[in-house]
């Protein structure tokens, strides 16, 4: 299986105004290239445990619907869910690391493992159609958290 995709931004902005931004599902559209809203279904907004329906872009799927589940909610440091549709499981880990008066956010993407031609597919659909919007949300999630947007 190939490495996760990591995608990294330094950000001129303390971990507590990075944050809520990265910690709550809700707000995540705020900094989404593409349309996305979250409807909990179970439990209290990002709490462990929590389970939530979300809607979004994938390529040939404008409104995609995935249901997932609050993994870890680390104030301050790490925010992780795993999301599901009726073919796949994914998550998303969001790392925090202070730095002087910024932050750096690391976002983690872990994928199911693939092998052979699926996986040579699946690597094709992240170059072409996935690694340029997870760079485009990283650097609108900066331009929120700098008050530029």
């Amino acid at each position: 299986m190939a490495d996760p995709p990591v995608y990294t931004i330094q950000i001129d902005a303390p971990p507590d105004r990075v944050w809520p931004l990265v910690a709550d599902l809700g707000r995540q559209g705020e900094w989404s290239p593409k349309p996305y809203r979250v409807e909990w279904i179970s439990g209290e907004a990002n709490a462990v445990g929590s389970t939530f329906r979300s809607i979004g872009w994938l390529p040939q799927d404008k409104e995609h619907v995935m249901e997932g589940v609050v993994k870890v909610n680390e104030p301050l440091k790490i925010f992780e869910v795993t999301t599901h549709d009726d073919k796949e499981e994914w998550t998303n880990r969001y790392e925090l690391t202070p730095t002087g008066s910024g932050t750096v956010v690391t976002k983690t993407v872990f994928w199911p493992p693939l092998t052979g031609v699926r996986a040579m597919a699946r690597s094709a659909v992240f170059a072409v159609f996935v690694n340029g919007g997870m760079r485009k949300g990283m650097s609108m999630l900066k331009q929120k958290a700098e008050g530029r947007s």
